[in-house]
């Protein structure tokens, strides 16, 4: 080559700068032009590009190109890895040139719920593992054993009559099903059937009323139309309520007919019970 003139040098040159755009290969010019030397060949071709066929695909230019849309999107560097399963120095490599983002408070929010959400889960899990542990312990009700919770049950939350105003009613009031479910097993027991029982809803006057009306006939295993009048509680604009939603039935109260006797024996019972206790203390 060093025999050759610059005018011969640039003849070669527009050859092989021809043939490349042409799209043929190094090897194929090599051949074309006589060459047995590298150098050369790439002092011919400098600064020429080489055709889009010769170039191997990168897998990763599509997960760059993902992972700069993600991070102008607001994401950070744990974020965009954990999305696109790359190392974190890939990430860094193809977004660095990118403004930081800076995180709105929903974003910021978002990241702490994610943050705590490992901890909530297993909170939630140990909570329901206990819950389960402990319904195991209780087993099978005896008689007695229902008894004695039915009594407690009812002077805990039944109608008592007080000094200023005797009133020896049996009157049950509950939002909770299964506490309901509960007391009138605790009345099958001591024989109050189901003649003797008058039911009644209670409820906020926003609510769904019949909806109630229907959940707690269904229940208890009485139709709707033997409830007595569904007493509203009127609504306080002051008051902000937590009782809402679809789950919110309103309370149902449970009336026994001519309970005064059975009034006087619940009382008695409880007395007992805690004459019970005082007498292993």
């Amino acid at each position: 080559m060093h025999h050759h003139t610059r005018a011969d040098f640039e003849s070669l040159r527009d050859q092989a700068v021809t043939l490349r755009r042409d799209g043929l290969s190094r090897r194929q010019i090599r051949d074309r032009l006589h060459l047995h030397n590298n150098d050369i060949l790439n002092r011919l071709l400098e600064g020429e590009p080489p055709p889009d066929w010769t170039r191997r695909p990168n897998a990763k230019d599509g997960l760059r190109a993902r992972a700069r849309e993600l991070r102008g999107e607001g994401m950070t560097y744990d974020e965009i890895v954990a999305e696109l399963g790359v190392s974190k120095s890939s990430v860094s490599l193809w977004v660095r040139d990118l403004p930081k983002p800076v995180a709105s408070p929903e974003r910021m929010h978002r990241m702490r719920e994610a943050r705590w959400e490992p901890h909530r889960r297993a909170v939630a899990e140990a909570r329901t593992r206990t819950k389960e542990e402990a319904t195991r312990d209780v087993g099978p009700l005896s008689e007695r054993e229902l008894f004695l919770v039915g009594v407690g049950l009812y002077w805990a939350e039944g109608s008592k009559s007080k000094p200023h105003r005797t009133d020896e009613s049996v009157t049950f009031i509950n939002s909770d099903p299964g506490m309901i479910q509960v007391y009138l097993a605790w009345l099958n027991l001591l024989a109050v059937g189901a003649d003797r029982l008058r039911f009644r809803v209670l409820i906020h006057e926003s609510a769904d009323v019949a909806a109630s009306e229907r959940y707690w006939a269904e229940l208890v295993g009485v139709d709707v139309a033997a409830f007595g009048k569904t007493t509203l509680k009127k609504h306080n604009p002051k008051t902000v309520r937590k009782n809402v939603g679809e789950d919110y039935h309103g309370c149902l109260v449970v009336r026994v007919l001519q309970g005064t006797e059975l009034y006087r024996r619940i009382e008695g019972w409880w007395y007992g019970i805690v004459l019970g206790v005082r007498s292993t203390a």
